[in-house]
């Protein structure tokens, strides 16, 4: 028997990268099956236009990812998909209003206490993938290189009984300087949009580091992503938003006969 799924007011989910092997789909379609939610925000790179242009990977367990999100909307949750920088084909199609689902570029959410939040990928405010797209490009092919290691890392760690995700690539990263200074001049920037347009706070993705950071009552939340960190962020029912890492969690639901019934009704 399936446990009963965990209903939150909000999710925000961002740089899941469907169409790359370092996607976490299994991981990423337990989380779903074991939450639900009034609205349902996707914050970007949520399909990886960049690598489906050089090579197509779409395993089976991309489509089901798919699948559910439409199957939220179709159950009456409202789908926002937020165009990314590597899902940047979708904005020419943007805004584009399907009944529960919407496609927008950026959007703004009120949480249940009242706090107006400005929701964005973010890559608009990086400015190395504004004014130099060719070395974000070098810098995904490096990044894919890291991820690969990441797997045959985690394969042998399996193999001593050690079960949960460890991100060797998140590791080399946060350990660079400069990665940590990007990252602090990201949050700040985008801090300081709030306080131009007299938001609460933001929420976004892109750099693929989970956060929630307090700048003089300015809240920056950063989804994180479903490649290293396995993160999201949730609202509760009385508008506090939350960071669950789902990295350690054990993979419990039956996905094979859960899609498998799916397909029977």
């Amino acid at each position: 028997m399936e446990p009963t799924a965990k209903h939150f007011k909000s999710i925000f989910l961002s740089d899941i990268h469907l169409g790359t092997k370092g996607c976490q789909s299994e991981r990423l379609l337990d989380f779903l099956y074991k939450h639900t939610c009034d609205k349902l925000y996707l914050v970007g790179d949520i399909i990886d236009g960049w690598k489906l242009e050089q090579r197509i990977y779409w395993p089976q367990e991309h489509t089901n990812v798919i699948r559910k999100f439409l199957s939220f909307a179709k159950n009456g949750t409202e789908v926002f998909y937020i165009t990314g920088n590597h899902d940047e084909f979708l904005r020419s199609f943007s805004p584009l209003n399907l009944s529960n689902l919407k496609m927008v570029d950026k959007v703004e959410h009120t949480t249940n206490n009242g706090r107006k939040i400005l929701v964005v990928h973010g890559d608009e405010f990086d400015l190395v993938t504004r004014h130099s797209k060719w070395v974000s490009i070098f810098g995904s092919w490096v990044y894919e290189f890291l991820i690969s290691l990441n797997t045959v890392i985690n394969f042998v760690r399996r193999i001593f009984g050690v079960k949960n995700y460890w991100s060797f690539s998140a590791y080399i990263k946060y350990k660079v300087k400069n990665a940590v200074n990007f990252i602090s001049k990201y949050e700040t920037t985008l801090v300081n949009v709030c306080k131009k347009k007299s938001y609460d706070g933001v929420i976004c993705g892109h750099i693929h580091h989970a956060a929630i950071e307090d700048y003089e009552g300015i809240t920056y939340h950063n989804c994180g992503d479903w490649v290293e960190s396995c993160t999201a962020l949730v609202e509760d029912h009385n508008g506090k938003i939350s960071l669950i890492d789902y990295s350690k969690e054990n993979l419990t639901i039956n996905l094979k006969r859960i899609l498998t019934a799916e397909k029977a009704a």
